[in-house]
């Protein structure tokens, strides 16, 4: 079958089994071969047809930042797991190399390749958590940048259809928002989720110019699993949530459960109209 190549992934991580690389992470860089029938891509030009790459290399950074392995065969399962995960994904062979080796010789790299197979057992995962996100655009291809996040995020379990807000505050001539919520399962802990929210806006074109401004994409972290957290630029559950029909509403679809009680009566209904489901729209 085809291949998709993926080449030089270059990621930070605690890989080994000395004493000192255990306390800090060190580079590692990784090559992927993804079997997947590339036949129906190419007659239709359709990303349906194909595995997003982009979505395989993030999600396979994102395992490798986590993992906390004695050995490079451990993390190389560990990614070709992730790999596999993929619809339309085959098999996939993995290359692992470690940058730094804790040797006494002089070696560039040590590295492992495996080749893996779907239906084959995989190692077993770090712990998945909860996430919920609101998302929100109002500059541009509003659909098209939600899908963007939706895709760039991978591991959604839920989402709400779309609705569209009239802006609230900000510089006047803004236009309406598209605004959904979508439940994320992650293995990254809260700050580094929240980071991966900030690279996904900044991949979208957002620009952080001043408050409340027009936006490309905007991602809020409201709830991750049941823990509260109070940091630097973090707060979770999401201190302004339960005065934003336009993040309420859409929560209500994806998990009631985390509404506050009697917010529909409570706030006005005005400049919040549903407007189906995200595959339906354009704009």
């Amino acid at each position: 079958m085809d291949q998709i190549e993926i080449k030089g992934l270059r990621v930070m991580t605690i890989v080994g089994a000395l004493p000192h690389e255990r306390e800090a992470a060190q580079p590692v860089l990784i090559d992927l071969s993804l079997t997947v029938d590339l036949r129906q891509a190419g007659r239709t030009d359709s990303l349906a047809a194909t595995v997003d790459y982009a979505a395989v290399s993030e999600r396979v950074a994102d395992a490798a930042r986590v993992a906390r392995d004695v050995l490079l065969e451990r993390l190389a399962e560990r990614l070709a797991a992730v790999a596999l995960g993929f619809d339309r994904v085959a098999a996939v062979e993995v290359a692992l190399a470690k940058l730094r080796p804790a040797l006494a010789e002089d070696l560039a790299s040590t590295a492992v390749r495996i080749r893996r197979w779907q239906g084959e057992a995989a190692p077993e995962s770090p712990a998945a958590h909860e996430a919920i996100v609101a998302l929100g655009s109002n500059l541009g291809d509003r659909a098209a940048q939600l899908r963007l996040a939706l895709r760039r995020l991978g591991g959604v379990k839920r989402q709400s259809q779309v609705f569209e807000t009239d802006p609230v505050g900000g510089p006047a001539g803004q236009g309406p928002y598209f605004n959904m919520v979508a439940m994320v399962e992650t293995v990254l802990e809260p700050f580094a989720f929240l980071r991966r929210l900030h690279e996904i806006e900044a991949q979208a074109g957002r620009r952080r110019i001043e408050r409340d401004a027009p936006r490309t994409l905007d991602l809020d972290l409201l709830f991750y699993d049941d823990l509260s957290i109070q940091g630097p630029g973090i707060t979770v559950p999401h201190p302004r949530l339960a005065e934003r029909r336009f993040v309420l509403a859409p929560l209500a679809e994806v998990a009631p459960a985390r509404c506050p009680e009697g917010w529909d009566d409570r706030l006005p209904p005005g400049g919040v109209r549903a407007r189906g489901r995200l595959a339906e729209l354009e704009g």
